[in-house]
């Protein structure tokens, strides 16, 4: 791979990363207009199997973000960002996201997740166009259907390995007691 190459790749990768933490600072911010300028006009998103989750078009995806204004703050970390180009115009990104709620009564809902985006150069820069979030878990808190993460199934005859013992009470620490000289 050529010098000129190398640096732009690593240029475009930087490119993408920031375009994937500025939807989650513009979330957090409820800038809905900065987040519709993060994808393509004509992006499909898929939060979830209900079409409520589902949006086509940057306009349409801050629109339906509208429903977040239900929760007082949020907290969106990204990280794990793993970007493969399929062509110099086009690439894919995974990035987990760990996303903490509140609602305006002080109860909480976490969600820790990925996003499985396909993103486009375009002259404005790269976009998402397509993403897809799964959920690998949730607190109690959380009930929004999100589309669940799939594992791979253990092989035949795998059998767990006995680590997880039966759960027993902490005992109570025994504080010693000395005498202030």
């Amino acid at each position: 791979m050529s010098v000129e190459r190398t640096l732009r790749e690593v240029a475009d990768r930087q490119a993408i990363a920031e375009v994937l933490h500025a939807y989650c600072r513009a979330l957090d911010l409820m800038d809905l207009d900065a987040v519709a300028t993060v994808f393509t006009a004509d992006c499909m998103v898929s939060y979830g199997p209900e079409a409520r989750l589902r949006s086509r078009g940057a306009a349409a995806v801050a629109r339906a973000l509208q429903r977040l204004w239900r929760w007082s703050r949020t907290s969106h970390h990204l990280s794990n960002i793993q970007i493969a180009f399929k062509s110099a115009r086009e690439a894919r990104a995974i990035s987990y996201v760990l996303a903490w709620h509140e609602r305006p009564d002080g109860s909480t809902a976490t969600l820790w997740g990925q996003y499985q985006d396909t993103l486009k150069r375009t002259p404005a820069g790269w976009r998402i166009a397509r993403r897809k979030q799964l959920m690998n878990g949730n607190d109690e808190g959380f009930t929004v259907n999100i589309h669940r993460l799939q594992r791979r199934k253990p092989p035949p005859g795998w059998t767990p390995p006995v680590i997880d013992g039966p759960t027993r009470p902490r005992r109570a620490s025994r504080v010693r007691k000395t005498n202030p000289i």
